[in-house]
């Protein structure tokens, strides 16, 4: 992202980044990219161009995750787990909004569950939670979410490796070539520093742009807590992008 008039950019620094085969994050060993990366100097016009997210018809309750995969209209039919919001604002390396951009949200469920056939935790599916949603920045560049807190769960790095609680991030940008993927992690979680993955990131600082931070002003009284989470495109000051 840029200054409008897109000629001044804030160039990305690439040791930002975690090398491509860590130790500690064991499947990176056989992932990683044995030559050198290349630069696409002459991106096609479907890379650098659209979708237009700004008329896009959204469901009701596509940034409703307590809502949108409901299976039953009863107060029962509600998720189980810790009602949360997640809101923030995306803008570029110069604090400009990034409006009527797409932002997806994927989750587990409140006990470390993904909705997936590849998933084998033995923790429970809820039958009320898909753990998928989307929303579209408004003029200012501000987005929503509601679900439910996602629970830890094991993975299979090493005899005890467990995940903090954590929702992964899409930001489409103005073109499908801009997408960026990332993480949000809980402020105050003790997992995160225990986690082989994050640990994998050099700079504290970098971890420190993945950490949704406690709004207690904005929480809901008997309904939730709300947590903030920015998401800044690029510059010196960028949320790390475990894809950019």
């Amino acid at each position: 992202m840029a200054l409008n008039d897109h000629t001044a950019f804030v160039m990305r620094d690439r040791n930002w980044h975690p090398d491509p085969a860590a130790a500690g994050y064991k499947t990176t060993v056989l992932r990683a990219p044995q030559q050198a990366l290349m630069s696409i100097q002459t991106p096609s016009v479907s890379e650098r161009s659209g979708p237009d997210f700004g008329a896009m018809a959204l469901g009701g309750n596509d940034n409703d995750l307590l809502l949108n995969y409901r299976q039953d209209a009863a107060a029962d039919g509600l998720p189980i787990g810790e009602r949360i919001q997640v809101f923030g604002r995306v803008i570029d390396q110069f604090g400009a909004a990034v409006s009527n951009t797409l932002v997806e949200i994927w989750q587990a469920n409140a006990g470390g569950r993904y909705r997936h056939d590849m998933d084998s935790y033995l923790a429970p599916l809820d039958p009320n939670f898909g753990g998928v949603g989307r929303s579209v920045t408004d003029a200012e560049g501000w987005y929503r979410f509601r679900t439910v807190r996602p629970g830890p769960y094991p993975w299979p790095n090493d005899p005890n490796s467990w995940r903090p609680a954590h929702i992964h991030v899409s930001v489409m940008g103005p073109s499908i070539a801009t997408r960026l993927i990332t993480q949000l992690y809980f402020e105050g979680d003790p997992l995160i520093p225990r986690c082989p993955i994050v640990n994998t990131i050099r700079d504290p600082a970098a971890v420190e742009t993945l950490t949704a931070r406690l709004d207690m002003p904005r929480s809901r009284s008997f309904d939730c807590l709300v947590y903030r989470f920015d998401i800044v495109t690029r510059g010196a000051l960028q949320t790390w992008f475990e894809n950019a």
